[in-house]
This record gives C-alpha cells, structure tokens and sequence, in this order.
C-alpha cells in the first residue's frame, strides 16, 4: 500500500469522502487521491516521492508556476510581522490600488476570502442596488456553493432553480433563473418574462468549471446589451479568468465591461482571498458606507495581501507576459488537435491561451448540454495513463487545464509524446 492509499484509508474516518473538497477527489476516475507533500515550479511531489508536471496549479491561481521566489519572500516578511490582525492594513490598500488601475471596470473593491464569498456578496450588492430578488445564471457555470447558486438547470428557461443540493430549501433557489450558455435567446426569454425583476446576469465569461467552453461571437456583447436594457446589472465571475487571460482578465481580453466582478486565489498568490469590485455607485452601498451588509474578520489577511502583491506586480511588470504564455497554450492545446487528428478521434479540445481542455465526445461544445455528451468512462482512462506517466490532470472530465509560465517547452513536448502514445495504447 503506498503512503496516499495509507493516509486516504485514514483520512475516509475523519473527513468527509476523505477530502476537504470534492473536486480533489479521485473516486470518478477509479483512483485513490495523491496526497501532495511539495511543490515548486511546475511540479509537485506526493508523499510516495512521485513528481508531477502540474496542470491543475492550485486550480489556476499558480500562474507563474509554485513557490515562485518572489512571492516566497513576500510571504515570509510578511509572516515575520504577523499572521492576521483583524485590522486595517497598509498592504490592503495598495491591493485595491492595484486592481483598480489594472481592472478599468472596477472602481471600487472589497476583500473577502474565497470566490464562494466573493460571488455571494457581489449577489447582494447588485440586489440592494437594484431593489430586485431575481438572479440570471447559466447551466454549466459554476458560483461557488452558496444556496442560491446551486442550482440545475430547469426543463424549460422559463422555470426558477431547483436546488443541486440536499440542505438548500427551495426557497434558496427560487429567485435563481437558469439559461444556456452561449444562447441569448434563453435569457432574452427569461427577461421577456421578469425583467422587472432581474436584478443581475452571472456568467463565467469562459466557463471553466463543464470543462473549458469559449463564448461564441456577439454572447458576452448581447448579455451587456440586455442588462443596460432592463437596467439590470452584469456581474462577470472571473475566479478562472481574472489576471489568467489578461492583466485586465476576460473582461480586458474579450473588451467588455461588466458591472460588477468577482476574484478568486490568484489575487493571493494561491493563498485564500477573494474579492468583488465594480462601479463605484454600486459599491458604495456595502456597509459601513451603505446598508447591504457584509463582512469578514479574515478579510485582506496580511500574509495573502503580500503574496497576492507579489504575484500581480510580477504579471503587471513581466513585458508580454500574457503574450508569451497564451501563445504557449495555443501551441500546446493546437497541437493536441494535431495529435488526435493524426490518431483519428474525434475528440474535442477547447481552449484559450493558458486555459484548455479535451472532451471526449464527437459533438462540439458550446454548452452544458453538449459538454455532458463526453465518455467519462473514456476520460478516467486517459487520466489514469497520463497520471502514471507522471502528468498532473483535473480528476474530472469537466475541468480545466491551467498552463504556467513555469512549464518549459520540453516539458510540454513531452506531455504531447506520452498523449501521443495513450492514443496509440488504447487503439491496440
């Protein structure tokens, strides 16, 4: 028995599923969970001394690859002063000052601790700006687990949210309407019927949590276009994307801009942070400056402000940094494309920049529906070999694939080789 089936034999006793989320568990793909001991770079080591090229990254947040030197260091001064206050801190100003002048839409931020939170507060705040209850998402499109973002989609885009999850009332999810990603016509429909009391639109502006599914031509510009209309307020969930496609995250890449938008761990270097920011005239009204209440005694915590600041200043000074890694990604993810072609299969791979994923299904995807067509059975098998080949990947067919600036392009050659060789392997 190796030391991550010893350790997961134990922690099953003691810990829900034996992890403490259930995107970290292996069970779909017939595996027992790596129990991670270390990481630097691109690579992480597991108890049992097993290396690993990383394409999880923390799920995203480790863009420039672990243990980054700078961000270390920032972290340990930081940690030689103290480890949480509980109060006002110079390190949390600079950090709005920072994504206020990276992030042309927000004029205003507030700290939390996690995207959860983040998307959580941005949610009331676009409630008690407009004084409407009704919330728009998109099937597929993962908010955190909030109750009234766990919510399926209905049998028809007329219909409120049925919860996703046992221990959430219905009530939780009843002022939650659910569309198709990549189909205006879905929320046009919902807004013919409610628009009076649409308070916000969320949307993922690439989803990123059914596998990685681009926006189509005119969808993100449409859903502005029908927020201004109703007066509704367009909120962008950027915990993948933001400082992940551009300084300015997808709203800067694609050149929309949201009302609101929320962040996730890449703000903290990985650490745990979030935070929702927007137009001034909407932030303004979280307390103590207005009466939508929200509050956090961790929040802008000194030891993830430093990192975070680190991590931001490096991306905000590296010249085409963006450039370089999501040329990076396109030549990796393109040639996948290659690969499977030259095998034969009529697997799907999406992707942008630094973020991809391959679907096994002939179909292509453009939403949820489509994303679910996919072979799990298929997936876990190809997780499995690339595991044992010393590839880190998402144990789950709809999961990202995050490139850092850390990976090298032998590294990433060699990814293409041993794909190159699944595919053979599992044609004889």
């Amino acid at each position: 028995m190796t030391r991550s089936e010893m350790l997961f034999s134990e922690a099953v006793k003691v810990i829900p599923g034996g992890v403490n989320s259930p995107v970290r568990a292996f069970g779909s793909v017939g595996e027992t969970p790596r129990f991670i001991a270390s990481a630097k770079g691109a690579h992480m080591t597991d108890v049992d001394g097993n290396t690993y090229l990383d394409f999880v990254g923390s799920w995203g947040p480790m863009i420039l690859g672990h243990n980054h030197p700078a961000v270390l260091e920032a972290v340990l001064e930081a940690c030689q002063e103290g480890l949480s206050f509980g109060a006002a801190t110079e390190r949390e100003v600079e950090m709005a000052e920072l994504i206020c002048s990276l992030v042309p839409s927000i004029e205003m931020v507030r700290m939390v601790n996690s995207g959860t939170e983040a998307v959580m507060s941005a949610i009331r705040a676009a409630r008690g700006f407009t004084g409407r209850s009704k919330i728009v998402k998109f099937a597929g499109c993962y908010h955190g687990h909030s109750d009234s973002m766990l919510v399926k989609a209905g049998s028809g885009v007329m219909t409120g949210g049925i919860p996703d999850s046992t221990g959430v009332p219905e009530g939780c999810t009843r002022d939650t309407l659910t569309a198709v990603y990549n189909d205006l016509k879905s929320v046009e429909d919902l807004f013919a019927a409610f628009g009076s009391e649409i308070a916000a639109v969320i949307v993922e502006p690439v989803a990123a949590n059914m596998g990685v599914v681009l926006p189509e031509k005119g969808f993100l510009e449409g859903l502005r276009k029908i927020c201004d209309t109703y007066g509704s307020l367009l909120i962008f969930d950027e915990v993948i994307t933001g400082f992940r496609l551009s300084l300015a995250g997808a709203q800067g890449y694609f050149g929309i801009r949201p009302d609101l938008t929320t962040f996730g761990k890449i703000i903290g270097g990985g650490m745990p942070v979030g935070a929702y920011g927007g137009r001034k005239d909407v932030m303004e009204l979280i307390a103590p400056c207005g009466p939508v209440y929200q509050a956090g005694t961790l929040s802008g915590n000194p030891v993830a402000m430093a990192a975070g600041l680190a991590q931001l200043r490096l991306l905000r000074d590296t010249p085409d940094f963006y450039e370089d890694l999501n040329h990076t990604g396109d030549v990796f993810f393109e040639e996948m494309k290659k690969v499977l072609r030259e095998a034969g299969k009529p697997w799907q791979i999406n992707h942008i920049g630094s973020l991809g994923c391959i679907f096994f299904t002939k179909e292509p995807v453009s939403n949820y529906a489509q994303a679910k067509t996919s072979d799990t059975k298929a997936f876990a098998e190809y997780f499995s070999y690339m595991l044992r080949q010393g590839v880190y990947l998402a144990p789950s067919q709809f999961e990202a694939m995050f490139l850092s600036a850390a990976m090298t392009e032998e590294e990433l050659r060699q990814v293409l080789e041993t794909f190159q060789n699944y595919l053979k392997q599992s044609q004889s």
